[in-house]
């Protein structure tokens, strides 16, 4: 009986380590993600917001996929030594929110660089003490508003002015 019952332990072990592998194999990588639209800012709760307006079930699996899991402590603890705003110059009249944020507000974050590249949309590429990319953020639909109070909370104190 013992012998039963510890065979049956076992293999329910066994099958909860493949279920958790199976989960971790679910979650995309950073890039792919990018290319299904989401961003370093997609929480899973906005995946359950978005599925009250969109009845799009392979979008709301893809979106599982690409989030990050709700924590006040993940969220609201990483800070960035600088930024680098990323957008192509022929694209930016199609992002006057942008333009707003770099003509009148960017010089009050001496961190955050200004970068033009070819076709590339709008985003934040966050940077580390050593100056290493850490997270890509779109922000093609952000407000200005938006932008400066991204940059207020994720940016260290002394960068801001």
């Amino acid at each position: 009986m013992w012998k039963l019952n510890h065979t049956l332990l076992l293999l329910l072990f066994s099958l909860l380590i493949i279920c958790s592998k199976a989960e971790e194999a679910e979650k995309l990588s950073t890039k792919e993600c990018e290319k299904l639209g989401f961003t370093g800012l997609a929480l899973c709760s906005d995946c359950n917001a978005l599925s009250q307006y969109v009845n799009d079930q392979e979008l709301l699996s893809d979106c599982r996929k690409c989030c990050a899991e709700d924590s006040d402590e993940y969220t609201s603890k990483i800070i960035y030594s600088g930024a680098v705003l990323e957008v192509c110059m022929r694209k930016l009249v199609f992002y006057p929110e942008v333009v707003s944020f770099i003509e009148d507000e960017k010089d009050k974050f001496p961190s955050v660089k200004v970068q033009y590249a070819f076709n590339a949309p709008p985003k934040l590429i966050m940077l580390d003490d050593a100056g290493q990319h850490k997270e890509h953020i779109r922000i093609d639909n952000w407000k200005r508003e938006h932008i400066l109070q991204f940059l207020k909370e994720k940016l260290k104190p002394t960068s801001a002015v």
